[in-house]
């Protein structure tokens, strides 16, 4: 006679193969809060080197819109230094304030016209420019005829 065969073994088996839910999807995974954007600390300048002093003589005058957050993103020097920068050049006439808010200050680079008024208040001799207003077609033609006129006779 064989060993007996435990009846009960066979039986086990199939007990321990996991259970399939029918219904739902099972337990629902906790959402992970992202921890937000992160920026990079900005290593701005506290006091000017020379390179830096050079370029903004140099480069913030030929800028056409000046402000402090400008020149602080581009020359990478702290926002209270770039406002001590433009007030050096504005008192040293290269560029012109614009707007003069609490918080915000506007300049902009000095062209030759405002080179010109200036001059004025400042008490030089300086004669305004004669502005020719535009004239139609019309009174072109008109003028080319009466001179040519003059000139045929």
């Amino acid at each position: 006679m064989g060993a007996k065969k435990d009846p009960k073994a066979g039986a086990k088996a199939p007990a321990k193969a996991p259970k399939k839910k029918e219904g739902g999807g099972g337990k629902a995974k906790k959402k992970k809060w992202s921890k937000g954007k992160s920026r990079d600390k900005l290593n701005n300048l506290v006091l000017f080197d020379q390179g830096t002093y050079d370029k903004l003589y140099k480069e913030v005058p030929t800028y056409k819109l000046i402000t402090p957050s400008i020149v602080s993103e581009r020359l990478k020097v702290r926002g209270s230094l770039a406002r001590r920068a433009l007030l050096e050049l504005t008192e040293k006439g290269l560029i012109k304030q614009v707007v003069a808010h609490r918080s915000q200050f506007i300049y902009t680079r000095v062209t030759k016209d405002n080179e010109d008024e200036e001059a004025a208040v400042e008490g030089g001799v300086v004669e305004p420019k004669k502005k020719e207003q535009k004239k139609s077609k019309k009174e072109k033609a008109a003028e080319k005829a009466a001179e040519a006129e003059p000139e045929a006779e």
